[in-house]
């Protein structure tokens, strides 16, 4: 009986790359779906002060947003640097707010607008006038859910 042996080197086969594609477009779709793109461009530096207790908002699609600080400084040749009010993408006065607290909650569901939380993130330097000025115009408009964004203060432990 004879033998049948293999002359010659045993090689690995190649890999199979077909499949890379799929994978490639999976992943990308993922990345997509999942990420949220920034909805409005701050115009002013805010710097928010620390904070000893945080409440983290638990729907962010149901939040409007107020900025308010001194313009970047691009913006300063034509703003000035006193402080300013941003609604969505641009510079707007305290008279402005009602206004755009009634576009905000026609932007939310019937059921979600009791829901509807207002975040004003100013300033650490923004004068307490300013900002006592948007509170009475919110309170004006019925929008009694305010939070106000601060970081967390540095504990001696250094968390």
């Amino acid at each position: 009986m004879a033998k049948f042996n293999k002359k010659g080197k045993k090689d690995v086969p190649a890999m199979s790359t077909a499949s890379l594609p799929d994978i490639v477009f999976m992943i990308l779709f993922f990345f997509m779906v999942s990420t949220s793109m920034r909805q409005t461009d701050r115009l002013v530096t805010v710097k928010v002060p620390e904070a000893t207790e945080i409440a983290k908002l638990e729907r962010k699609d149901l939040a409007a947003y107020i900025y308010v600080g001194t313009p970047i400084p691009s913006r300063q040749a034509q703003f000035g640097t006193d402080a300013r009010i941003q609604l969505n993408d641009a510079f707007k006065t305290v008279n402005d707010i009602r206004d755009f607290i009634a576009a905000e909650r026609e932007t939310k569901s019937e059921v979600d607008r009791q829901f509807m939380t207002v975040s004003i993130k100013a300033d650490e330097n923004v004068r307490m006038g300013i900002v006592t000025d948007i509170k009475q115009e919110l309170r004006r408009t019925s929008a009694l859910k305010i939070m106000y964004n601060a970081r967390k203060a540095d504990t001696q432990f250094g968390n």
